[in-house]
């Protein structure tokens, strides 16, 4: 009878030790702006003006793209604590309606501008960012609390 427990208690610890484990809630959105933006030192850096195959000189001057935005940001609770739809329709008037006029910004630099604007309005929450070219080419960054 005894040995039968241990057995028992030896699977049912095993049975826990396999469960998965939740970290983290994470809920994201999705949406696109048209925008222009340009690349200056691709106009004169030689390992971007290559003057071959290679060459992305073009990319100094201004030119246009479908900017792709995935946003992924931590909810507390299962019932979420933010809505999705509310926070993309938030995020979408934040870029307004007309083009975006990004000067010099990289999906980077994008990415780490709307993470900081985002911690306002929902402080200390994990984010990870994609902002892409064409939904081609792009970045993600991560944001740790």
């Amino acid at each position: 009878m005894q040995e039968r427990y241990h057995e028992y208690m030896r699977r049912r610890m095993r049975e826990e030790d396999n469960k998965m484990k939740k970290t983290d809630s994470m809920i994201w959105v999705t949406f696109q702006k048209e925008g222009i933006h340009k690349y200056p030192a691709a106009l004169e850096d030689p390992a971007l003006a290559t003057g071959d195959k290679y060459d992305v000189s073009f990319l100094g001057y201004p030119h246009r793209h479908m900017f792709h935005f995935r946003v992924e940001i931590q909810v507390f609770h299962d019932d979420r604590d933010i809505e999705f739809i509310q926070f993309k329709r938030w995020l979408e008037e934040l870029y307004g309606d007309g083009i975006l006029q990004l000067d010099y910004k990289s999906c980077e630099m994008i990415a780490e501008e709307l993470a900081e604007t985002i911690n306002k309005r929902y402080p200390d929450r994990k984010m990870i960012i994609t902002v892409s070219e064409d939904n081609e080419n792009g970045a993600t960054l991560t944001f740790e609390v």
